[in-house]
């Protein structure tokens, strides 16, 4: 089966672009800022075309759904206008991961809205107590975003940061479930 991909904007937030398999997410990159969904390019990225982390060339005259807005997209444009939403259901590839990050994307998933976790803690009940750098650079480097959400992992001391996107915006994000740092 092809890899769809799926560009959408969120005015005022930004750009996304989710690539789909069978019904599974393998990557959602979001771009803060620019809100249209040109601004994220489709094939110049190697590193967000899923099939070219895995040797097979992606097809994206058959799986470019430019324009379109799926129900993932939808809900993650509901997300950022501040409907609840934990996206425990969308299922994702996490065929990637080594052990731990497949531990702290499955201890991740379940931090609910309004509530924070420090990296320390996600490494410790990911099973690695003494992991909490490497818990930043998986948070860093998420590949779900808002599905596994990152913006709820916090420092020890503040709020840490987030990614290429930096933390105001994290803070924006934190601020829309109730949450200040």
């Amino acid at each position: 089966m092809p890899t769809e991909l799926t560009r959408y904007a969120v005015p005022g937030w930004g750009a996304g672009q989710l690539w789909t398999r069978d019904g599974v997410l393998l990557v959602h990159d979001f771009q803060f800022g620019d809100s249209s969904a040109d601004s994220v390019p489709a094939s110049s990225d190697n590193s967000l075309q899923p099939e070219s982390r895995r040797g097979v060339a992606p097809n994206p005259s058959n799986s470019l759904l430019q324009g379109t807005r799926s129900d993932l997209a939808q809900r993650f444009a509901a997300f950022l206008a501040g409907e609840p939403d934990d996206f425990r259901d969308v299922a994702i590839d996490l065929e990637w991961a080594t052990p731990f990050q497949h531990a702290l994307a499955t201890t991740l998933r379940p931090v609910p809205r309004g509530e924070v976790v420090s990296y320390g803690e996600l490494a410790a009940l990911a099973g690695r107590p003494r992991a909490a750098r490497a818990a930043g650079t998986f948070c860093a480097e998420n590949r779900f975003a808002f599905v596994l959400p990152c913006h709820r992992v916090v420092s020890a001391s503040g709020i840490g940061g987030y990614g290429s996107a930096g933390v105001e915006i994290k803070r924006r994000l934190l601020a829309l479930e109730g949450v200040r740092l």
